[in-house]
C-alpha cells in the first residue's frame, strides 16, 4: 500500500475495512471476507505488530519439542491472498474520524482511514505488581515465548550437569509456574514431560532431582472441565511429583526467591506466568465504547454498541477484547476462548459482507461443544458433548481437535508429519541458548583484551594484512 493510498480525504468507491489484529479473530475475517466479497466490493487492511498468526493452543508442544515451532505459526502475507498487510502497533483510534494511528517498527507513525473498523486487537498476559515478577517470569502467549522456554529448560540442565554446587544445582532444577488454567498446566505438563525425557543423556541428573511447582489462587485447576475432570488432571500431575499448590498466591520472586500467600519459600531458575489474560490495553486510546474490564462493549451481531444498546456504526468486535453476549448461556459473555473467537471471526466475516449487501446481520450463538487439554505426551483429559474421556483417548482427541482447527492445508500437512516423524524418531533436546542473542559470540571476540606490550596495528597494516577467504581454510 503506498503512502498515498493509505490517507484517502475524498470519499472512495470501494469501501475500506480495516482490521485491527491478526491473531484468531483477524486473521480468521480477514479469510472469510475475502471469500465473500470481490476485490471491487471491499478492500481489507489487516494490521498487526507480527507478520504471523500463532495458533495458541499448539505453543505447549511446541515448546516440548513435539511440534516444530515454524509449523504452529500462519504467515498472513501467504495466505491473506488479496489483503494488504501492515506491520506495525495500533497507537491509537478515533472512529469518530474513520481514522486509526499506526507505529511501525521503524519508521514515523502514520494514519489510515477506513469506512468499516473491525476491532481484534486480543488480549495481553494479565500480570500483577509483584516484586521481581517482570524481571524473573517469561509469558506463555507466543511462539517466541514457547521456543525461549524450551531452550531455557534444556540450558539449565546442561548448567546444572556440569556444576558441583548443590545449592545452584537444586535453584537450576527448579521450574516454577503460577496459573492452573489450560495454558499453565499444558505448559508444565509437556515441559515436565520434555524435560524427563531428556534426563537419559544426563548421567549426573536423577528425576527426583526436578521440581516442578504450579501455583494456583483457586481451589482447582482447569476448572472449564467441572471438578471430576479436573480432579482427575490434578491427580495425574501429582503421581508424577508435580507440586500443585492450590488457594495459593504469588507474593514475592525477587532474583527467583519464591515467596507464597501460605508461606511456601523457594529459590528457582525459571518462573512461567501464566495467570490469566486482560483486553488489550491499548483500547483505553480508543473513542469506543468499553466496559468495566476494558473489553469493547458488542451487540450479538458483533456490532460495537454502547452500554444502552446503540449500535456504533461502522465498528465491529470479537475475540479476547470485546464483551459479546453469550446466547447460550443468558446473562454471561463469551468466554476468551479459541472456541469462541474462531466462530466468532467467521460470523463477523459473513455479517460484515452481509451488512455491505443491504442485509441484516444476524446474532452469534455458540453452545461450547466441550473442552480438551493436553498432560503431556500420549497422556490428556477431554469432556466432549457430556463424553468424559481421560489418558490416551483424550490426547488423542485433542490432537485431532486442534489439527482440524488449525488454519491451511499446508499447515495441517506439517502437523502430522511432525506427529508421525516424532513415533520414529526421539524429539531433538538440543538447547540453542545463543539463539536469543546471537551476536554474544562476536561481541566477545571483539572485546577479547590483547596481551600486554602489544599494541593496535596501524589502518594501514591491517589494509594491507591478508585476508582469509570464507570458503578457503588459511593455510
Amino acid at each position: 500500500m503506498s503512502q498515498s493510498s493509505q490517507v484517502s480525504p475524498r470519499p472512495r468507491k470501494i469501501p475500506r475495512i480495516v482490521i485491527l489484529g491478526g491473531g484468531y479473530v483477524g486473521f480468521y475475517t480477514a479469510l472469510r471476507l475475502r471469500k465473500r466479497l470481490g476485490r471491487r466490493e471491499a478492500a481489507i487492511v489487516v494490521v498487526d505488530p507480527r507478520s504471523y498468526m500463532t495458533y495458541q493452543p499448539f505453543l505447549p508442544e511446541a515448546a516440548a519439542g513435539s511440534l516444530e515451532p515454524r509449523h504452529v505459526v500462519v504467515s498472513h502475507r501467504r495466505e491473506l491472498k488479496g489483503v494488504d498487510v501492515l506491520t506495525g502497533r495500533v497507537s491509537e483510534v478515533r472512529h469518530a474520524d474513520r481514522t486509526v494511528r499506526i507505529t511501525p517498527v521503524e519508521g514515523e507513525s502514520y494514519e489510515i482511514t477506513y469506512d468499516h473498523l473491525v476491532v481484534a486487537l486480543g488480549s495481553v498476559a494479565r500480570t500483577l505488581p509483584i516484586p521481581g515478577l517482570a524481571e524473573q517470569a517469561i509469558g506463555f502467549k507466543q511462539v517466541e515465548e514457547a521456543i525461549a522456554l524450551r531452550n531455557h529448560v534444556l540450558n539449565k540442565l546442561d548448567v546444572a550437569a556440569s556444576t558441583w554446587d548443590p545449592v545452584a544445582r537444586r535453584r537450576l532444577l527448579t521450574f516454577t509456574f503460577v496459573g492452573g488454567g489450560f495454558a499453565g498446566i499444558e505448559a508444565i505438563a509437556e515441559v515436565e514431560d520434555m524435560a524427563r525425557a531428556a534426563l537419559r543423556y544426563y548421567d549426573g541428573i536423577a528425576p527426583e532431582d526436578l521440581r516442578f511447582v504450579m501455583i494456583e489462587g483457586s481451589t482447582r485447576i482447569l476448572p472449564e472441565l467441572g471438578e471430576e475432570m479436573g480432579g482427575y488432571a490434578l491427580e495425574q500431575l501429582r503421581k508424577r511429583d508435580i507440586e500443585v499448590h492450590l488457594s495459593t498466591f504469588l507474593s514475592s520472586c525477587v532474583d527467583g526467591h519464591v515467596v507464597t500467600s501460605t508461606g511456601l519459600e523457594l529459590d528457582c531458575a525459571t518462573i512461567v506466568w501464566t495467570a490469566g489474560v486482560k483486553a488489550n490495553p491499548v483500547l483505553a486510546q480508543t473513542d469506543l465504547p468499553l466496559d468495566r474490564t476494558g473489553r469493547v462493549t458488542a451487540l450479538p451481531t458483533l456490532q460495537v454498541a454502547s452500554q444502552d444498546g446503540t449500535v456504533v456504526d461502522g465498528a465491529w468486535t470479537a475475540g479476547d477484547c470485546a464483551a459479546v453476549p453469550d446466547l447460550a448461556n443468558p446473562g454471561s459473555f463469551c468466554s476468551p476462548s479459541a472456541q469462541h473467537a474462531v466462530r466468532q471471526a467467521r460470523h463477523l466475516g459473513d455479517n460484515l459482507a452481509r451488512h455491505l449487501r443491504s442485509a441484516p446481520p444476524t446474532d452469534y450463538e455458540h453452545k461450547h461443544v466441550g473442552t480438551v487439554a493436553s498432560l503431556g505426551l500420549g497422556k490428556g483429559v477431554a469432556q466432549v458433548y457430556g463424553i468424559k474421556l481421560r489418558g490416551w483417548p483424550a490426547w488423542f482427541m485433542h490432537r485431532t481437535y486442534h489439527m482440524a482447527q488449525m488454519p491451511t492445508f499446508n499447515r495441517k500437512v506439517r502437523i502430522v508429519l511432525d506427529w508421525t516423524l516424532a513415533l520414529f524418531f526421539r524429539r531433538e533436546l538440543v538447547a540453542l541458548g545463543r539463539l536469543h542473542d546471537p551476536r554474544a559470540e562476536f561481541r566477545d571476540a571483539s572485546s577479547t583484551p590483547r596481551p600486554k606490550g602489544t599494541t593496535q596495528p596501524a589502518a594501514k597494516e591491517q589494509a594491507d594484512a591478508p585476508r582469509t577467504s570464507l570458503a578457503t581454510p588459511a593455510g
